[in-house]
């Protein structure tokens, strides 16, 4: 099974520039904005600009100079959020991936999420 991009998903269209967003930083690879109905303090989406679904697709397919660009893009959102350390207090990154990852939008993107405690993501071990 390849990866199937569907160039009709939310994100898609946000860089065609058909929907709206607030732009927290763009770059010539990536574009950072704020999520609609944030989960913390600061709830920043960075996606690439390219048609990737999924860290491993992006991983497998995107040029050096796209990986390098999208991951300085998230180190620099979080940055200028004030999340970063030893700036900032921490933050959670969370990227989705298939159906057992819960991926809502078929399109690569990380939420970066801060600004209070998270809780964690998974119980200790006994």
């Amino acid at each position: 099974m390849g990866y199937s991009y569907d160039d009709q998903n939310i994100f898609a269209k946000i860089l065609r520039g058909e929907i709206p967003n607030t732009t927290v930083l763009e770059t010539e690879h990536s574009l950072a904005f704020r999520d609609l109905y944030p989960k913390a303090p600061t709830h920043v989406l960075v996606i690439p600009k390219g048609p990737y679904v999924s860290y491993d697709h992006f991983a497998a397919e995107a040029s050096e100079a796209e990986i390098v660009d999208y991951t300085r893009a998230i180190g620099e959102v979080c940055r200028c959020e004030g999340v970063d350390l030893p700036a900032g207090d921490g933050f959670r990154l969370i990227s989705n991936a298939g159906e057992h990852g819960v991926q809502e939008v078929p399109h690569l993107h990380v939420h970066i999420l801060g600004g209070r405690p998270m809780g964690r993501m998974v119980p200790k071990a006994d």
